[in-house]
């Protein structure tokens, strides 16, 4: 489980409790205008292919930064649809994926935001 930030324009992912282990991160920050999407991440979603830090167990957990053609993602979910998938462009990272307590909001907040 995450807890997202807005300070000015920056986009601060927390990551909380045991999550910091699994994910060999703290913190993830991105700029609002690099937010091309905001949307659920479906449970049938997974990370790409190369895992580098993280953990992945198919089904359970994917925790880390995962590697793809021309993609770097970084996801904190366990696939139990509290998933919030944003999509971006012109950063480190081209998408990010977290479970968050209340979806919706999380959606509102980021659209609202990146809208401003």
């Amino acid at each position: 489980m995450v807890e997202l930030e807005i300070v000015g324009t920056t986009v601060k992912v927390h990551v909380l409790g045991a999550h910091r282990f699994l994910s060999l991160r703290e913190q993830v920050s991105f700029d609002l205008a690099n937010v091309t999407e905001v949307a659920d991440a479906g449970v049938d979603l997974r990370p790409p292919w190369v895992r580098a830090p993280g953990t992945f167990f198919p089904g359970v957990i994917a925790a880390g930064i995962f590697r793809g053609k021309g993609r770097k993602e970084f996801w904190d979910t366990v696939f139990d649809g509290r998933g919030v998938r944003i999509e971006l462009a012109g950063t480190d990272f081209t998408r990010v994926v977290v479970d968050v307590a209340d979806p919706d909001a999380v959606r509102r907040l980021l659209q609202h935001a990146a809208a401003a």
